[in-house]
């Protein structure tokens, strides 16, 4: 059985959807003001892994994964760069699509915007007054009493005393008590604005999410995500907003990914030392990226450095190098917005059961990715002993190599396509084979020396040349 750590409960729990056969997740998504960058990419992939995996197990999977379009950096970034707010957003979802695709993220099935939600907003906001859990101040901002909400702090584990020490009132707040948030903020000059019962204005960032995700999912749902960094207080305060306003249960798992680090600090644009996806695509596969952020476990912290992508690269050439040349065998139908099957391809009989099972074991652990890529290496190593022998042997296990790597979003291209891609500004394909060439007529000729120098030449610009079977295959390194 699944089973899945749980921020809110500090422990691993056995997944049991509210629907059976259904699950309901809600992802925090981008603030759209910046490209995205390492620590976004982890969060998205992750949670693509996680759709990917449970509908490979036959769960039918509602992703929801949101857009923030309105919000104090989006209203600051536009200003700087003297930009309409609109065509900002516009920008910077595109491009996050883009990254998206780059990395091979399934779309999720639904990706509610802010601004697109404010009748929801408001209703929400509207029933917290009602309940007497917020309040309109003097200044026409909108506030949520935290104190009102007696659970709060469950899941960050601060209790209400520890965080007096900490809350503060901002100039121009108009608080009953420091700890509570802003749910509407009144209209300031020059800033998009909605008419409200409260006066024109807009949403606080918190509010925003509980009105999107309860709009897609209903007020109680399977999963809820995010990084690290939002567990406190953004997810704090959904919960006591969603809580409050529906009079019962909000989320049943909350999963939490752990940072990026750079030189063992947090990588966020508000401390300035991050890599946007873009860089790291320019120099990287976006399948090694992929691997990158997979063989750590989600909850774990990622260290980031080309070292450890180079790494990344290693490691799945070497996956890549057990399908080279495997015969072609029926693949598996590619995982999807639909419940995946849990049989394996015609084709495959016995052969992949225990490392099927090795698999899911590793996965059903709290996705435990390292352990499911282990499994893949057994394979690996398996499928190069048999095809010493008879590769045809192999191609049973080559195709569960392919299947089970798809699950996790990998090994998706061609072996060959994949083993011989590389940088820009090495030699090209051309080049390659045209060296290939003459190496070849110097060991028609028995000129060793230059055949072993071509060699040489080659390696050197990182293309390692296989000569087997009377021809002679490339790859790079």
């Amino acid at each position: 059985m699944l089973q899945i750590y749980n921020s809110l409960t500090r422990k691993k729990e056995p997944f049991a959807p509210i629907t059976p056969g259904q699950v309901r997740m809600y992802v925090c998504g981008m603030t759209v003001y910046d490209y995205c960058h390492l620590g976004h990419a982890r969060v998205m992939v992750v949670f693509d892994m996680v759709a990917r995996y449970l509908r490979a197990r036959g769960y039918a999977v509602t992703y929801i994964r949101n857009i923030t379009d309105i919000d104090d950096k989006i209203i600051h970034r536009a200003k700087e760069n003297g930009e309409d707010i609109g065509a900002l957003t516009e920008r910077f979802i595109q491009t996050m699509n883009e990254d998206a695709l780059a990395l091979g993220l399934i779309p999720p099935d639904q990706e509610p915007r802010a601004t697109a939600h404010m009748p929801q907003i408001r209703d929400m906001i509207a029933r917290l007054v009602e309940r007497g859990f917020a309040y309109s101040a003097k200044n026409k901002d909108v506030y949520y009493r935290v104190r009102k909400f007696e659970p709060y702090g469950a899941l960050s584990g601060k209790t209400l005393d520890e965080l007096k020490v900490g809350a503060r009132v901002e100039v121009g707040e108009d608080k009953d008590d420091p700890l509570d948030f802003v749910l509407w903020k009144a209209a300031k000059p020059g800033e998009p604005q909605w008419d409200s019962s409260w006066g024109p204005g807009r949403p606080g960032w918190h509010i925003e999410c509980s009105a999107m995700s309860t709009a897609c999912l209903g007020s109680h749902f399977d999963i809820h995500g995010g990084g690290m960094d939002l567990k406190f207080p953004h997810h704090e305060n959904e919960i006591a907003q969603s809580e409050a306003a529906s009079g019962g249960k909000f989320v049943n798992t909350w999963m939490h990914v752990g940072f990026v680090r750079l030189n063992e600090e947090k990588m966020s644009k508000s401390l300035g030392n991050f890599f946007t996806v873009r860089e790291v695509l320019k120099k990287f596969d976006p399948e090694v990226v992929r691997y990158f952020i997979l063989g750590s476990h989600y909850r774990s912290p990622l260290d980031y450095s080309d070292e450890n992508l180079q790494g990344a690269k290693t490691a799945l050439t070497r996956l890549y190098l057990a399908l080279k040349d495997l015969p072609a065998m029926s693949r598996d139908v590619p995982v999807s917005r639909e419940a995946g099957s849990r049989e394996r391809p015609a084709g495959e009989g016995g052969a992949a059961a225990a490392y099927e099972e090795k698999f899911h074991a590793a996965m059903n652990d709290d996705f435990n990715t390292p352990g499911a890529l282990a499994v893949l290496f057994e394979l690996a190593r398996d499928i190069n002993k048999l095809r010493e022998d008879d590769t045809a042997a192999a191609a049973p296990l080559g195709a569960a190599l392919r299947r089970l790597g798809g699950v996790l979003g990998l090994l998706q291209h061609d072996p060959q396509a994949f083993l011989r891609g590389g940088a820009a500004d090495g030699l090209s394909d051309a080049q390659i084979e045209a060296l290939i060439v003459r190496r070849s007529e110097a060991r028609q000729n028995k000129n060793w020396a230059e055949s072993d120098r071509l060699r040489d030449e080659l390696k050197a610009q990182g293309v390692i040349l296989e000569d087997t079977a009377g021809r002679t295959t490339w790859r790079r390194q």
